[in-house]
């Protein structure tokens, strides 16, 4: 539970977020007008127009299901009692891929930028991966989004793969980086 205004983020998961019904009821709307925002200004988070309030809900809800099934992770990143990001990963779906996960999701509000909410929610989020026996933890980016690059870099990260030009915004073309943590104990 938050009770003051931080500095730092606090990270809540999907547990701590729904036991605070204050924040809980405000999250889907905080997280609609964070991914609206970022979405507008060019972020790259799979969206070419800024999605809709249903539609933010709807993947949340499915995030959360998801979570309650054991098969994802949420989190979310207060600074204060204001909404400052929020991510989550989710277990492949396929039988040969289920002891593996995909960071699907990292969104910070461009006014918290540079004040260690992203890496606060990655770490998280990793934390989580490896509480529950996830091998290996995936994510993609948009080539020209290089401080998202550097901050998976700086936690382990490793680039796996490019496709060239894949993800179009328009006229323009921005590769796809793959990167992998791979979580599975050595020795």
């Amino acid at each position: 539970m938050i009770t003051e205004p931080r500095d730092e983020p606090v990270v809540l998961d999907a547990a701590e977020l729904a036991a605070d019904p204050r924040l809980e009821g405000r999250f889907v709307q905080e997280a609609h007008r964070i991914l609206a925002d970022l979405v507008a200004g060019g972020a790259a988070l799979g969206w070419v127009e800024p999605p809709s309030r249903d539609e933010v809900a709807e993947l949340l809800g499915d995030v959360v299901s998801a979570v309650r099934a054991g098969d994802a992770s949420l989190r979310a990143a207060y600074l204060g009692r204001a909404l400052a990001g929020f991510g989550y990963w989710l277990r492949y779906s396929r039988p040969t891929h289920r002891p593996h996960a995909d960071l699907e999701k990292l969104a910070v509000d461009g006014a918290a930028h540079g004040r260690g909410v992203g890496r606060a929610l990655t770490a998280a989020l990793i934390a989580d991966a490896r509480e529950r026996d996830i091998e290996v933890l995936t994510l993609d980016a948009r080539g020209d989004n290089t401080p998202a690059l550097r901050l998976y870099r700086s936690l382990g990260f490793t680039e796996y793969g490019r496709l060239p030009d894949f993800v179009a915004v328009g006229e323009a073309r921005y590769d796809k980086v793959f990167c992998m943590l791979d979580l599975r104990r050595r020795g």
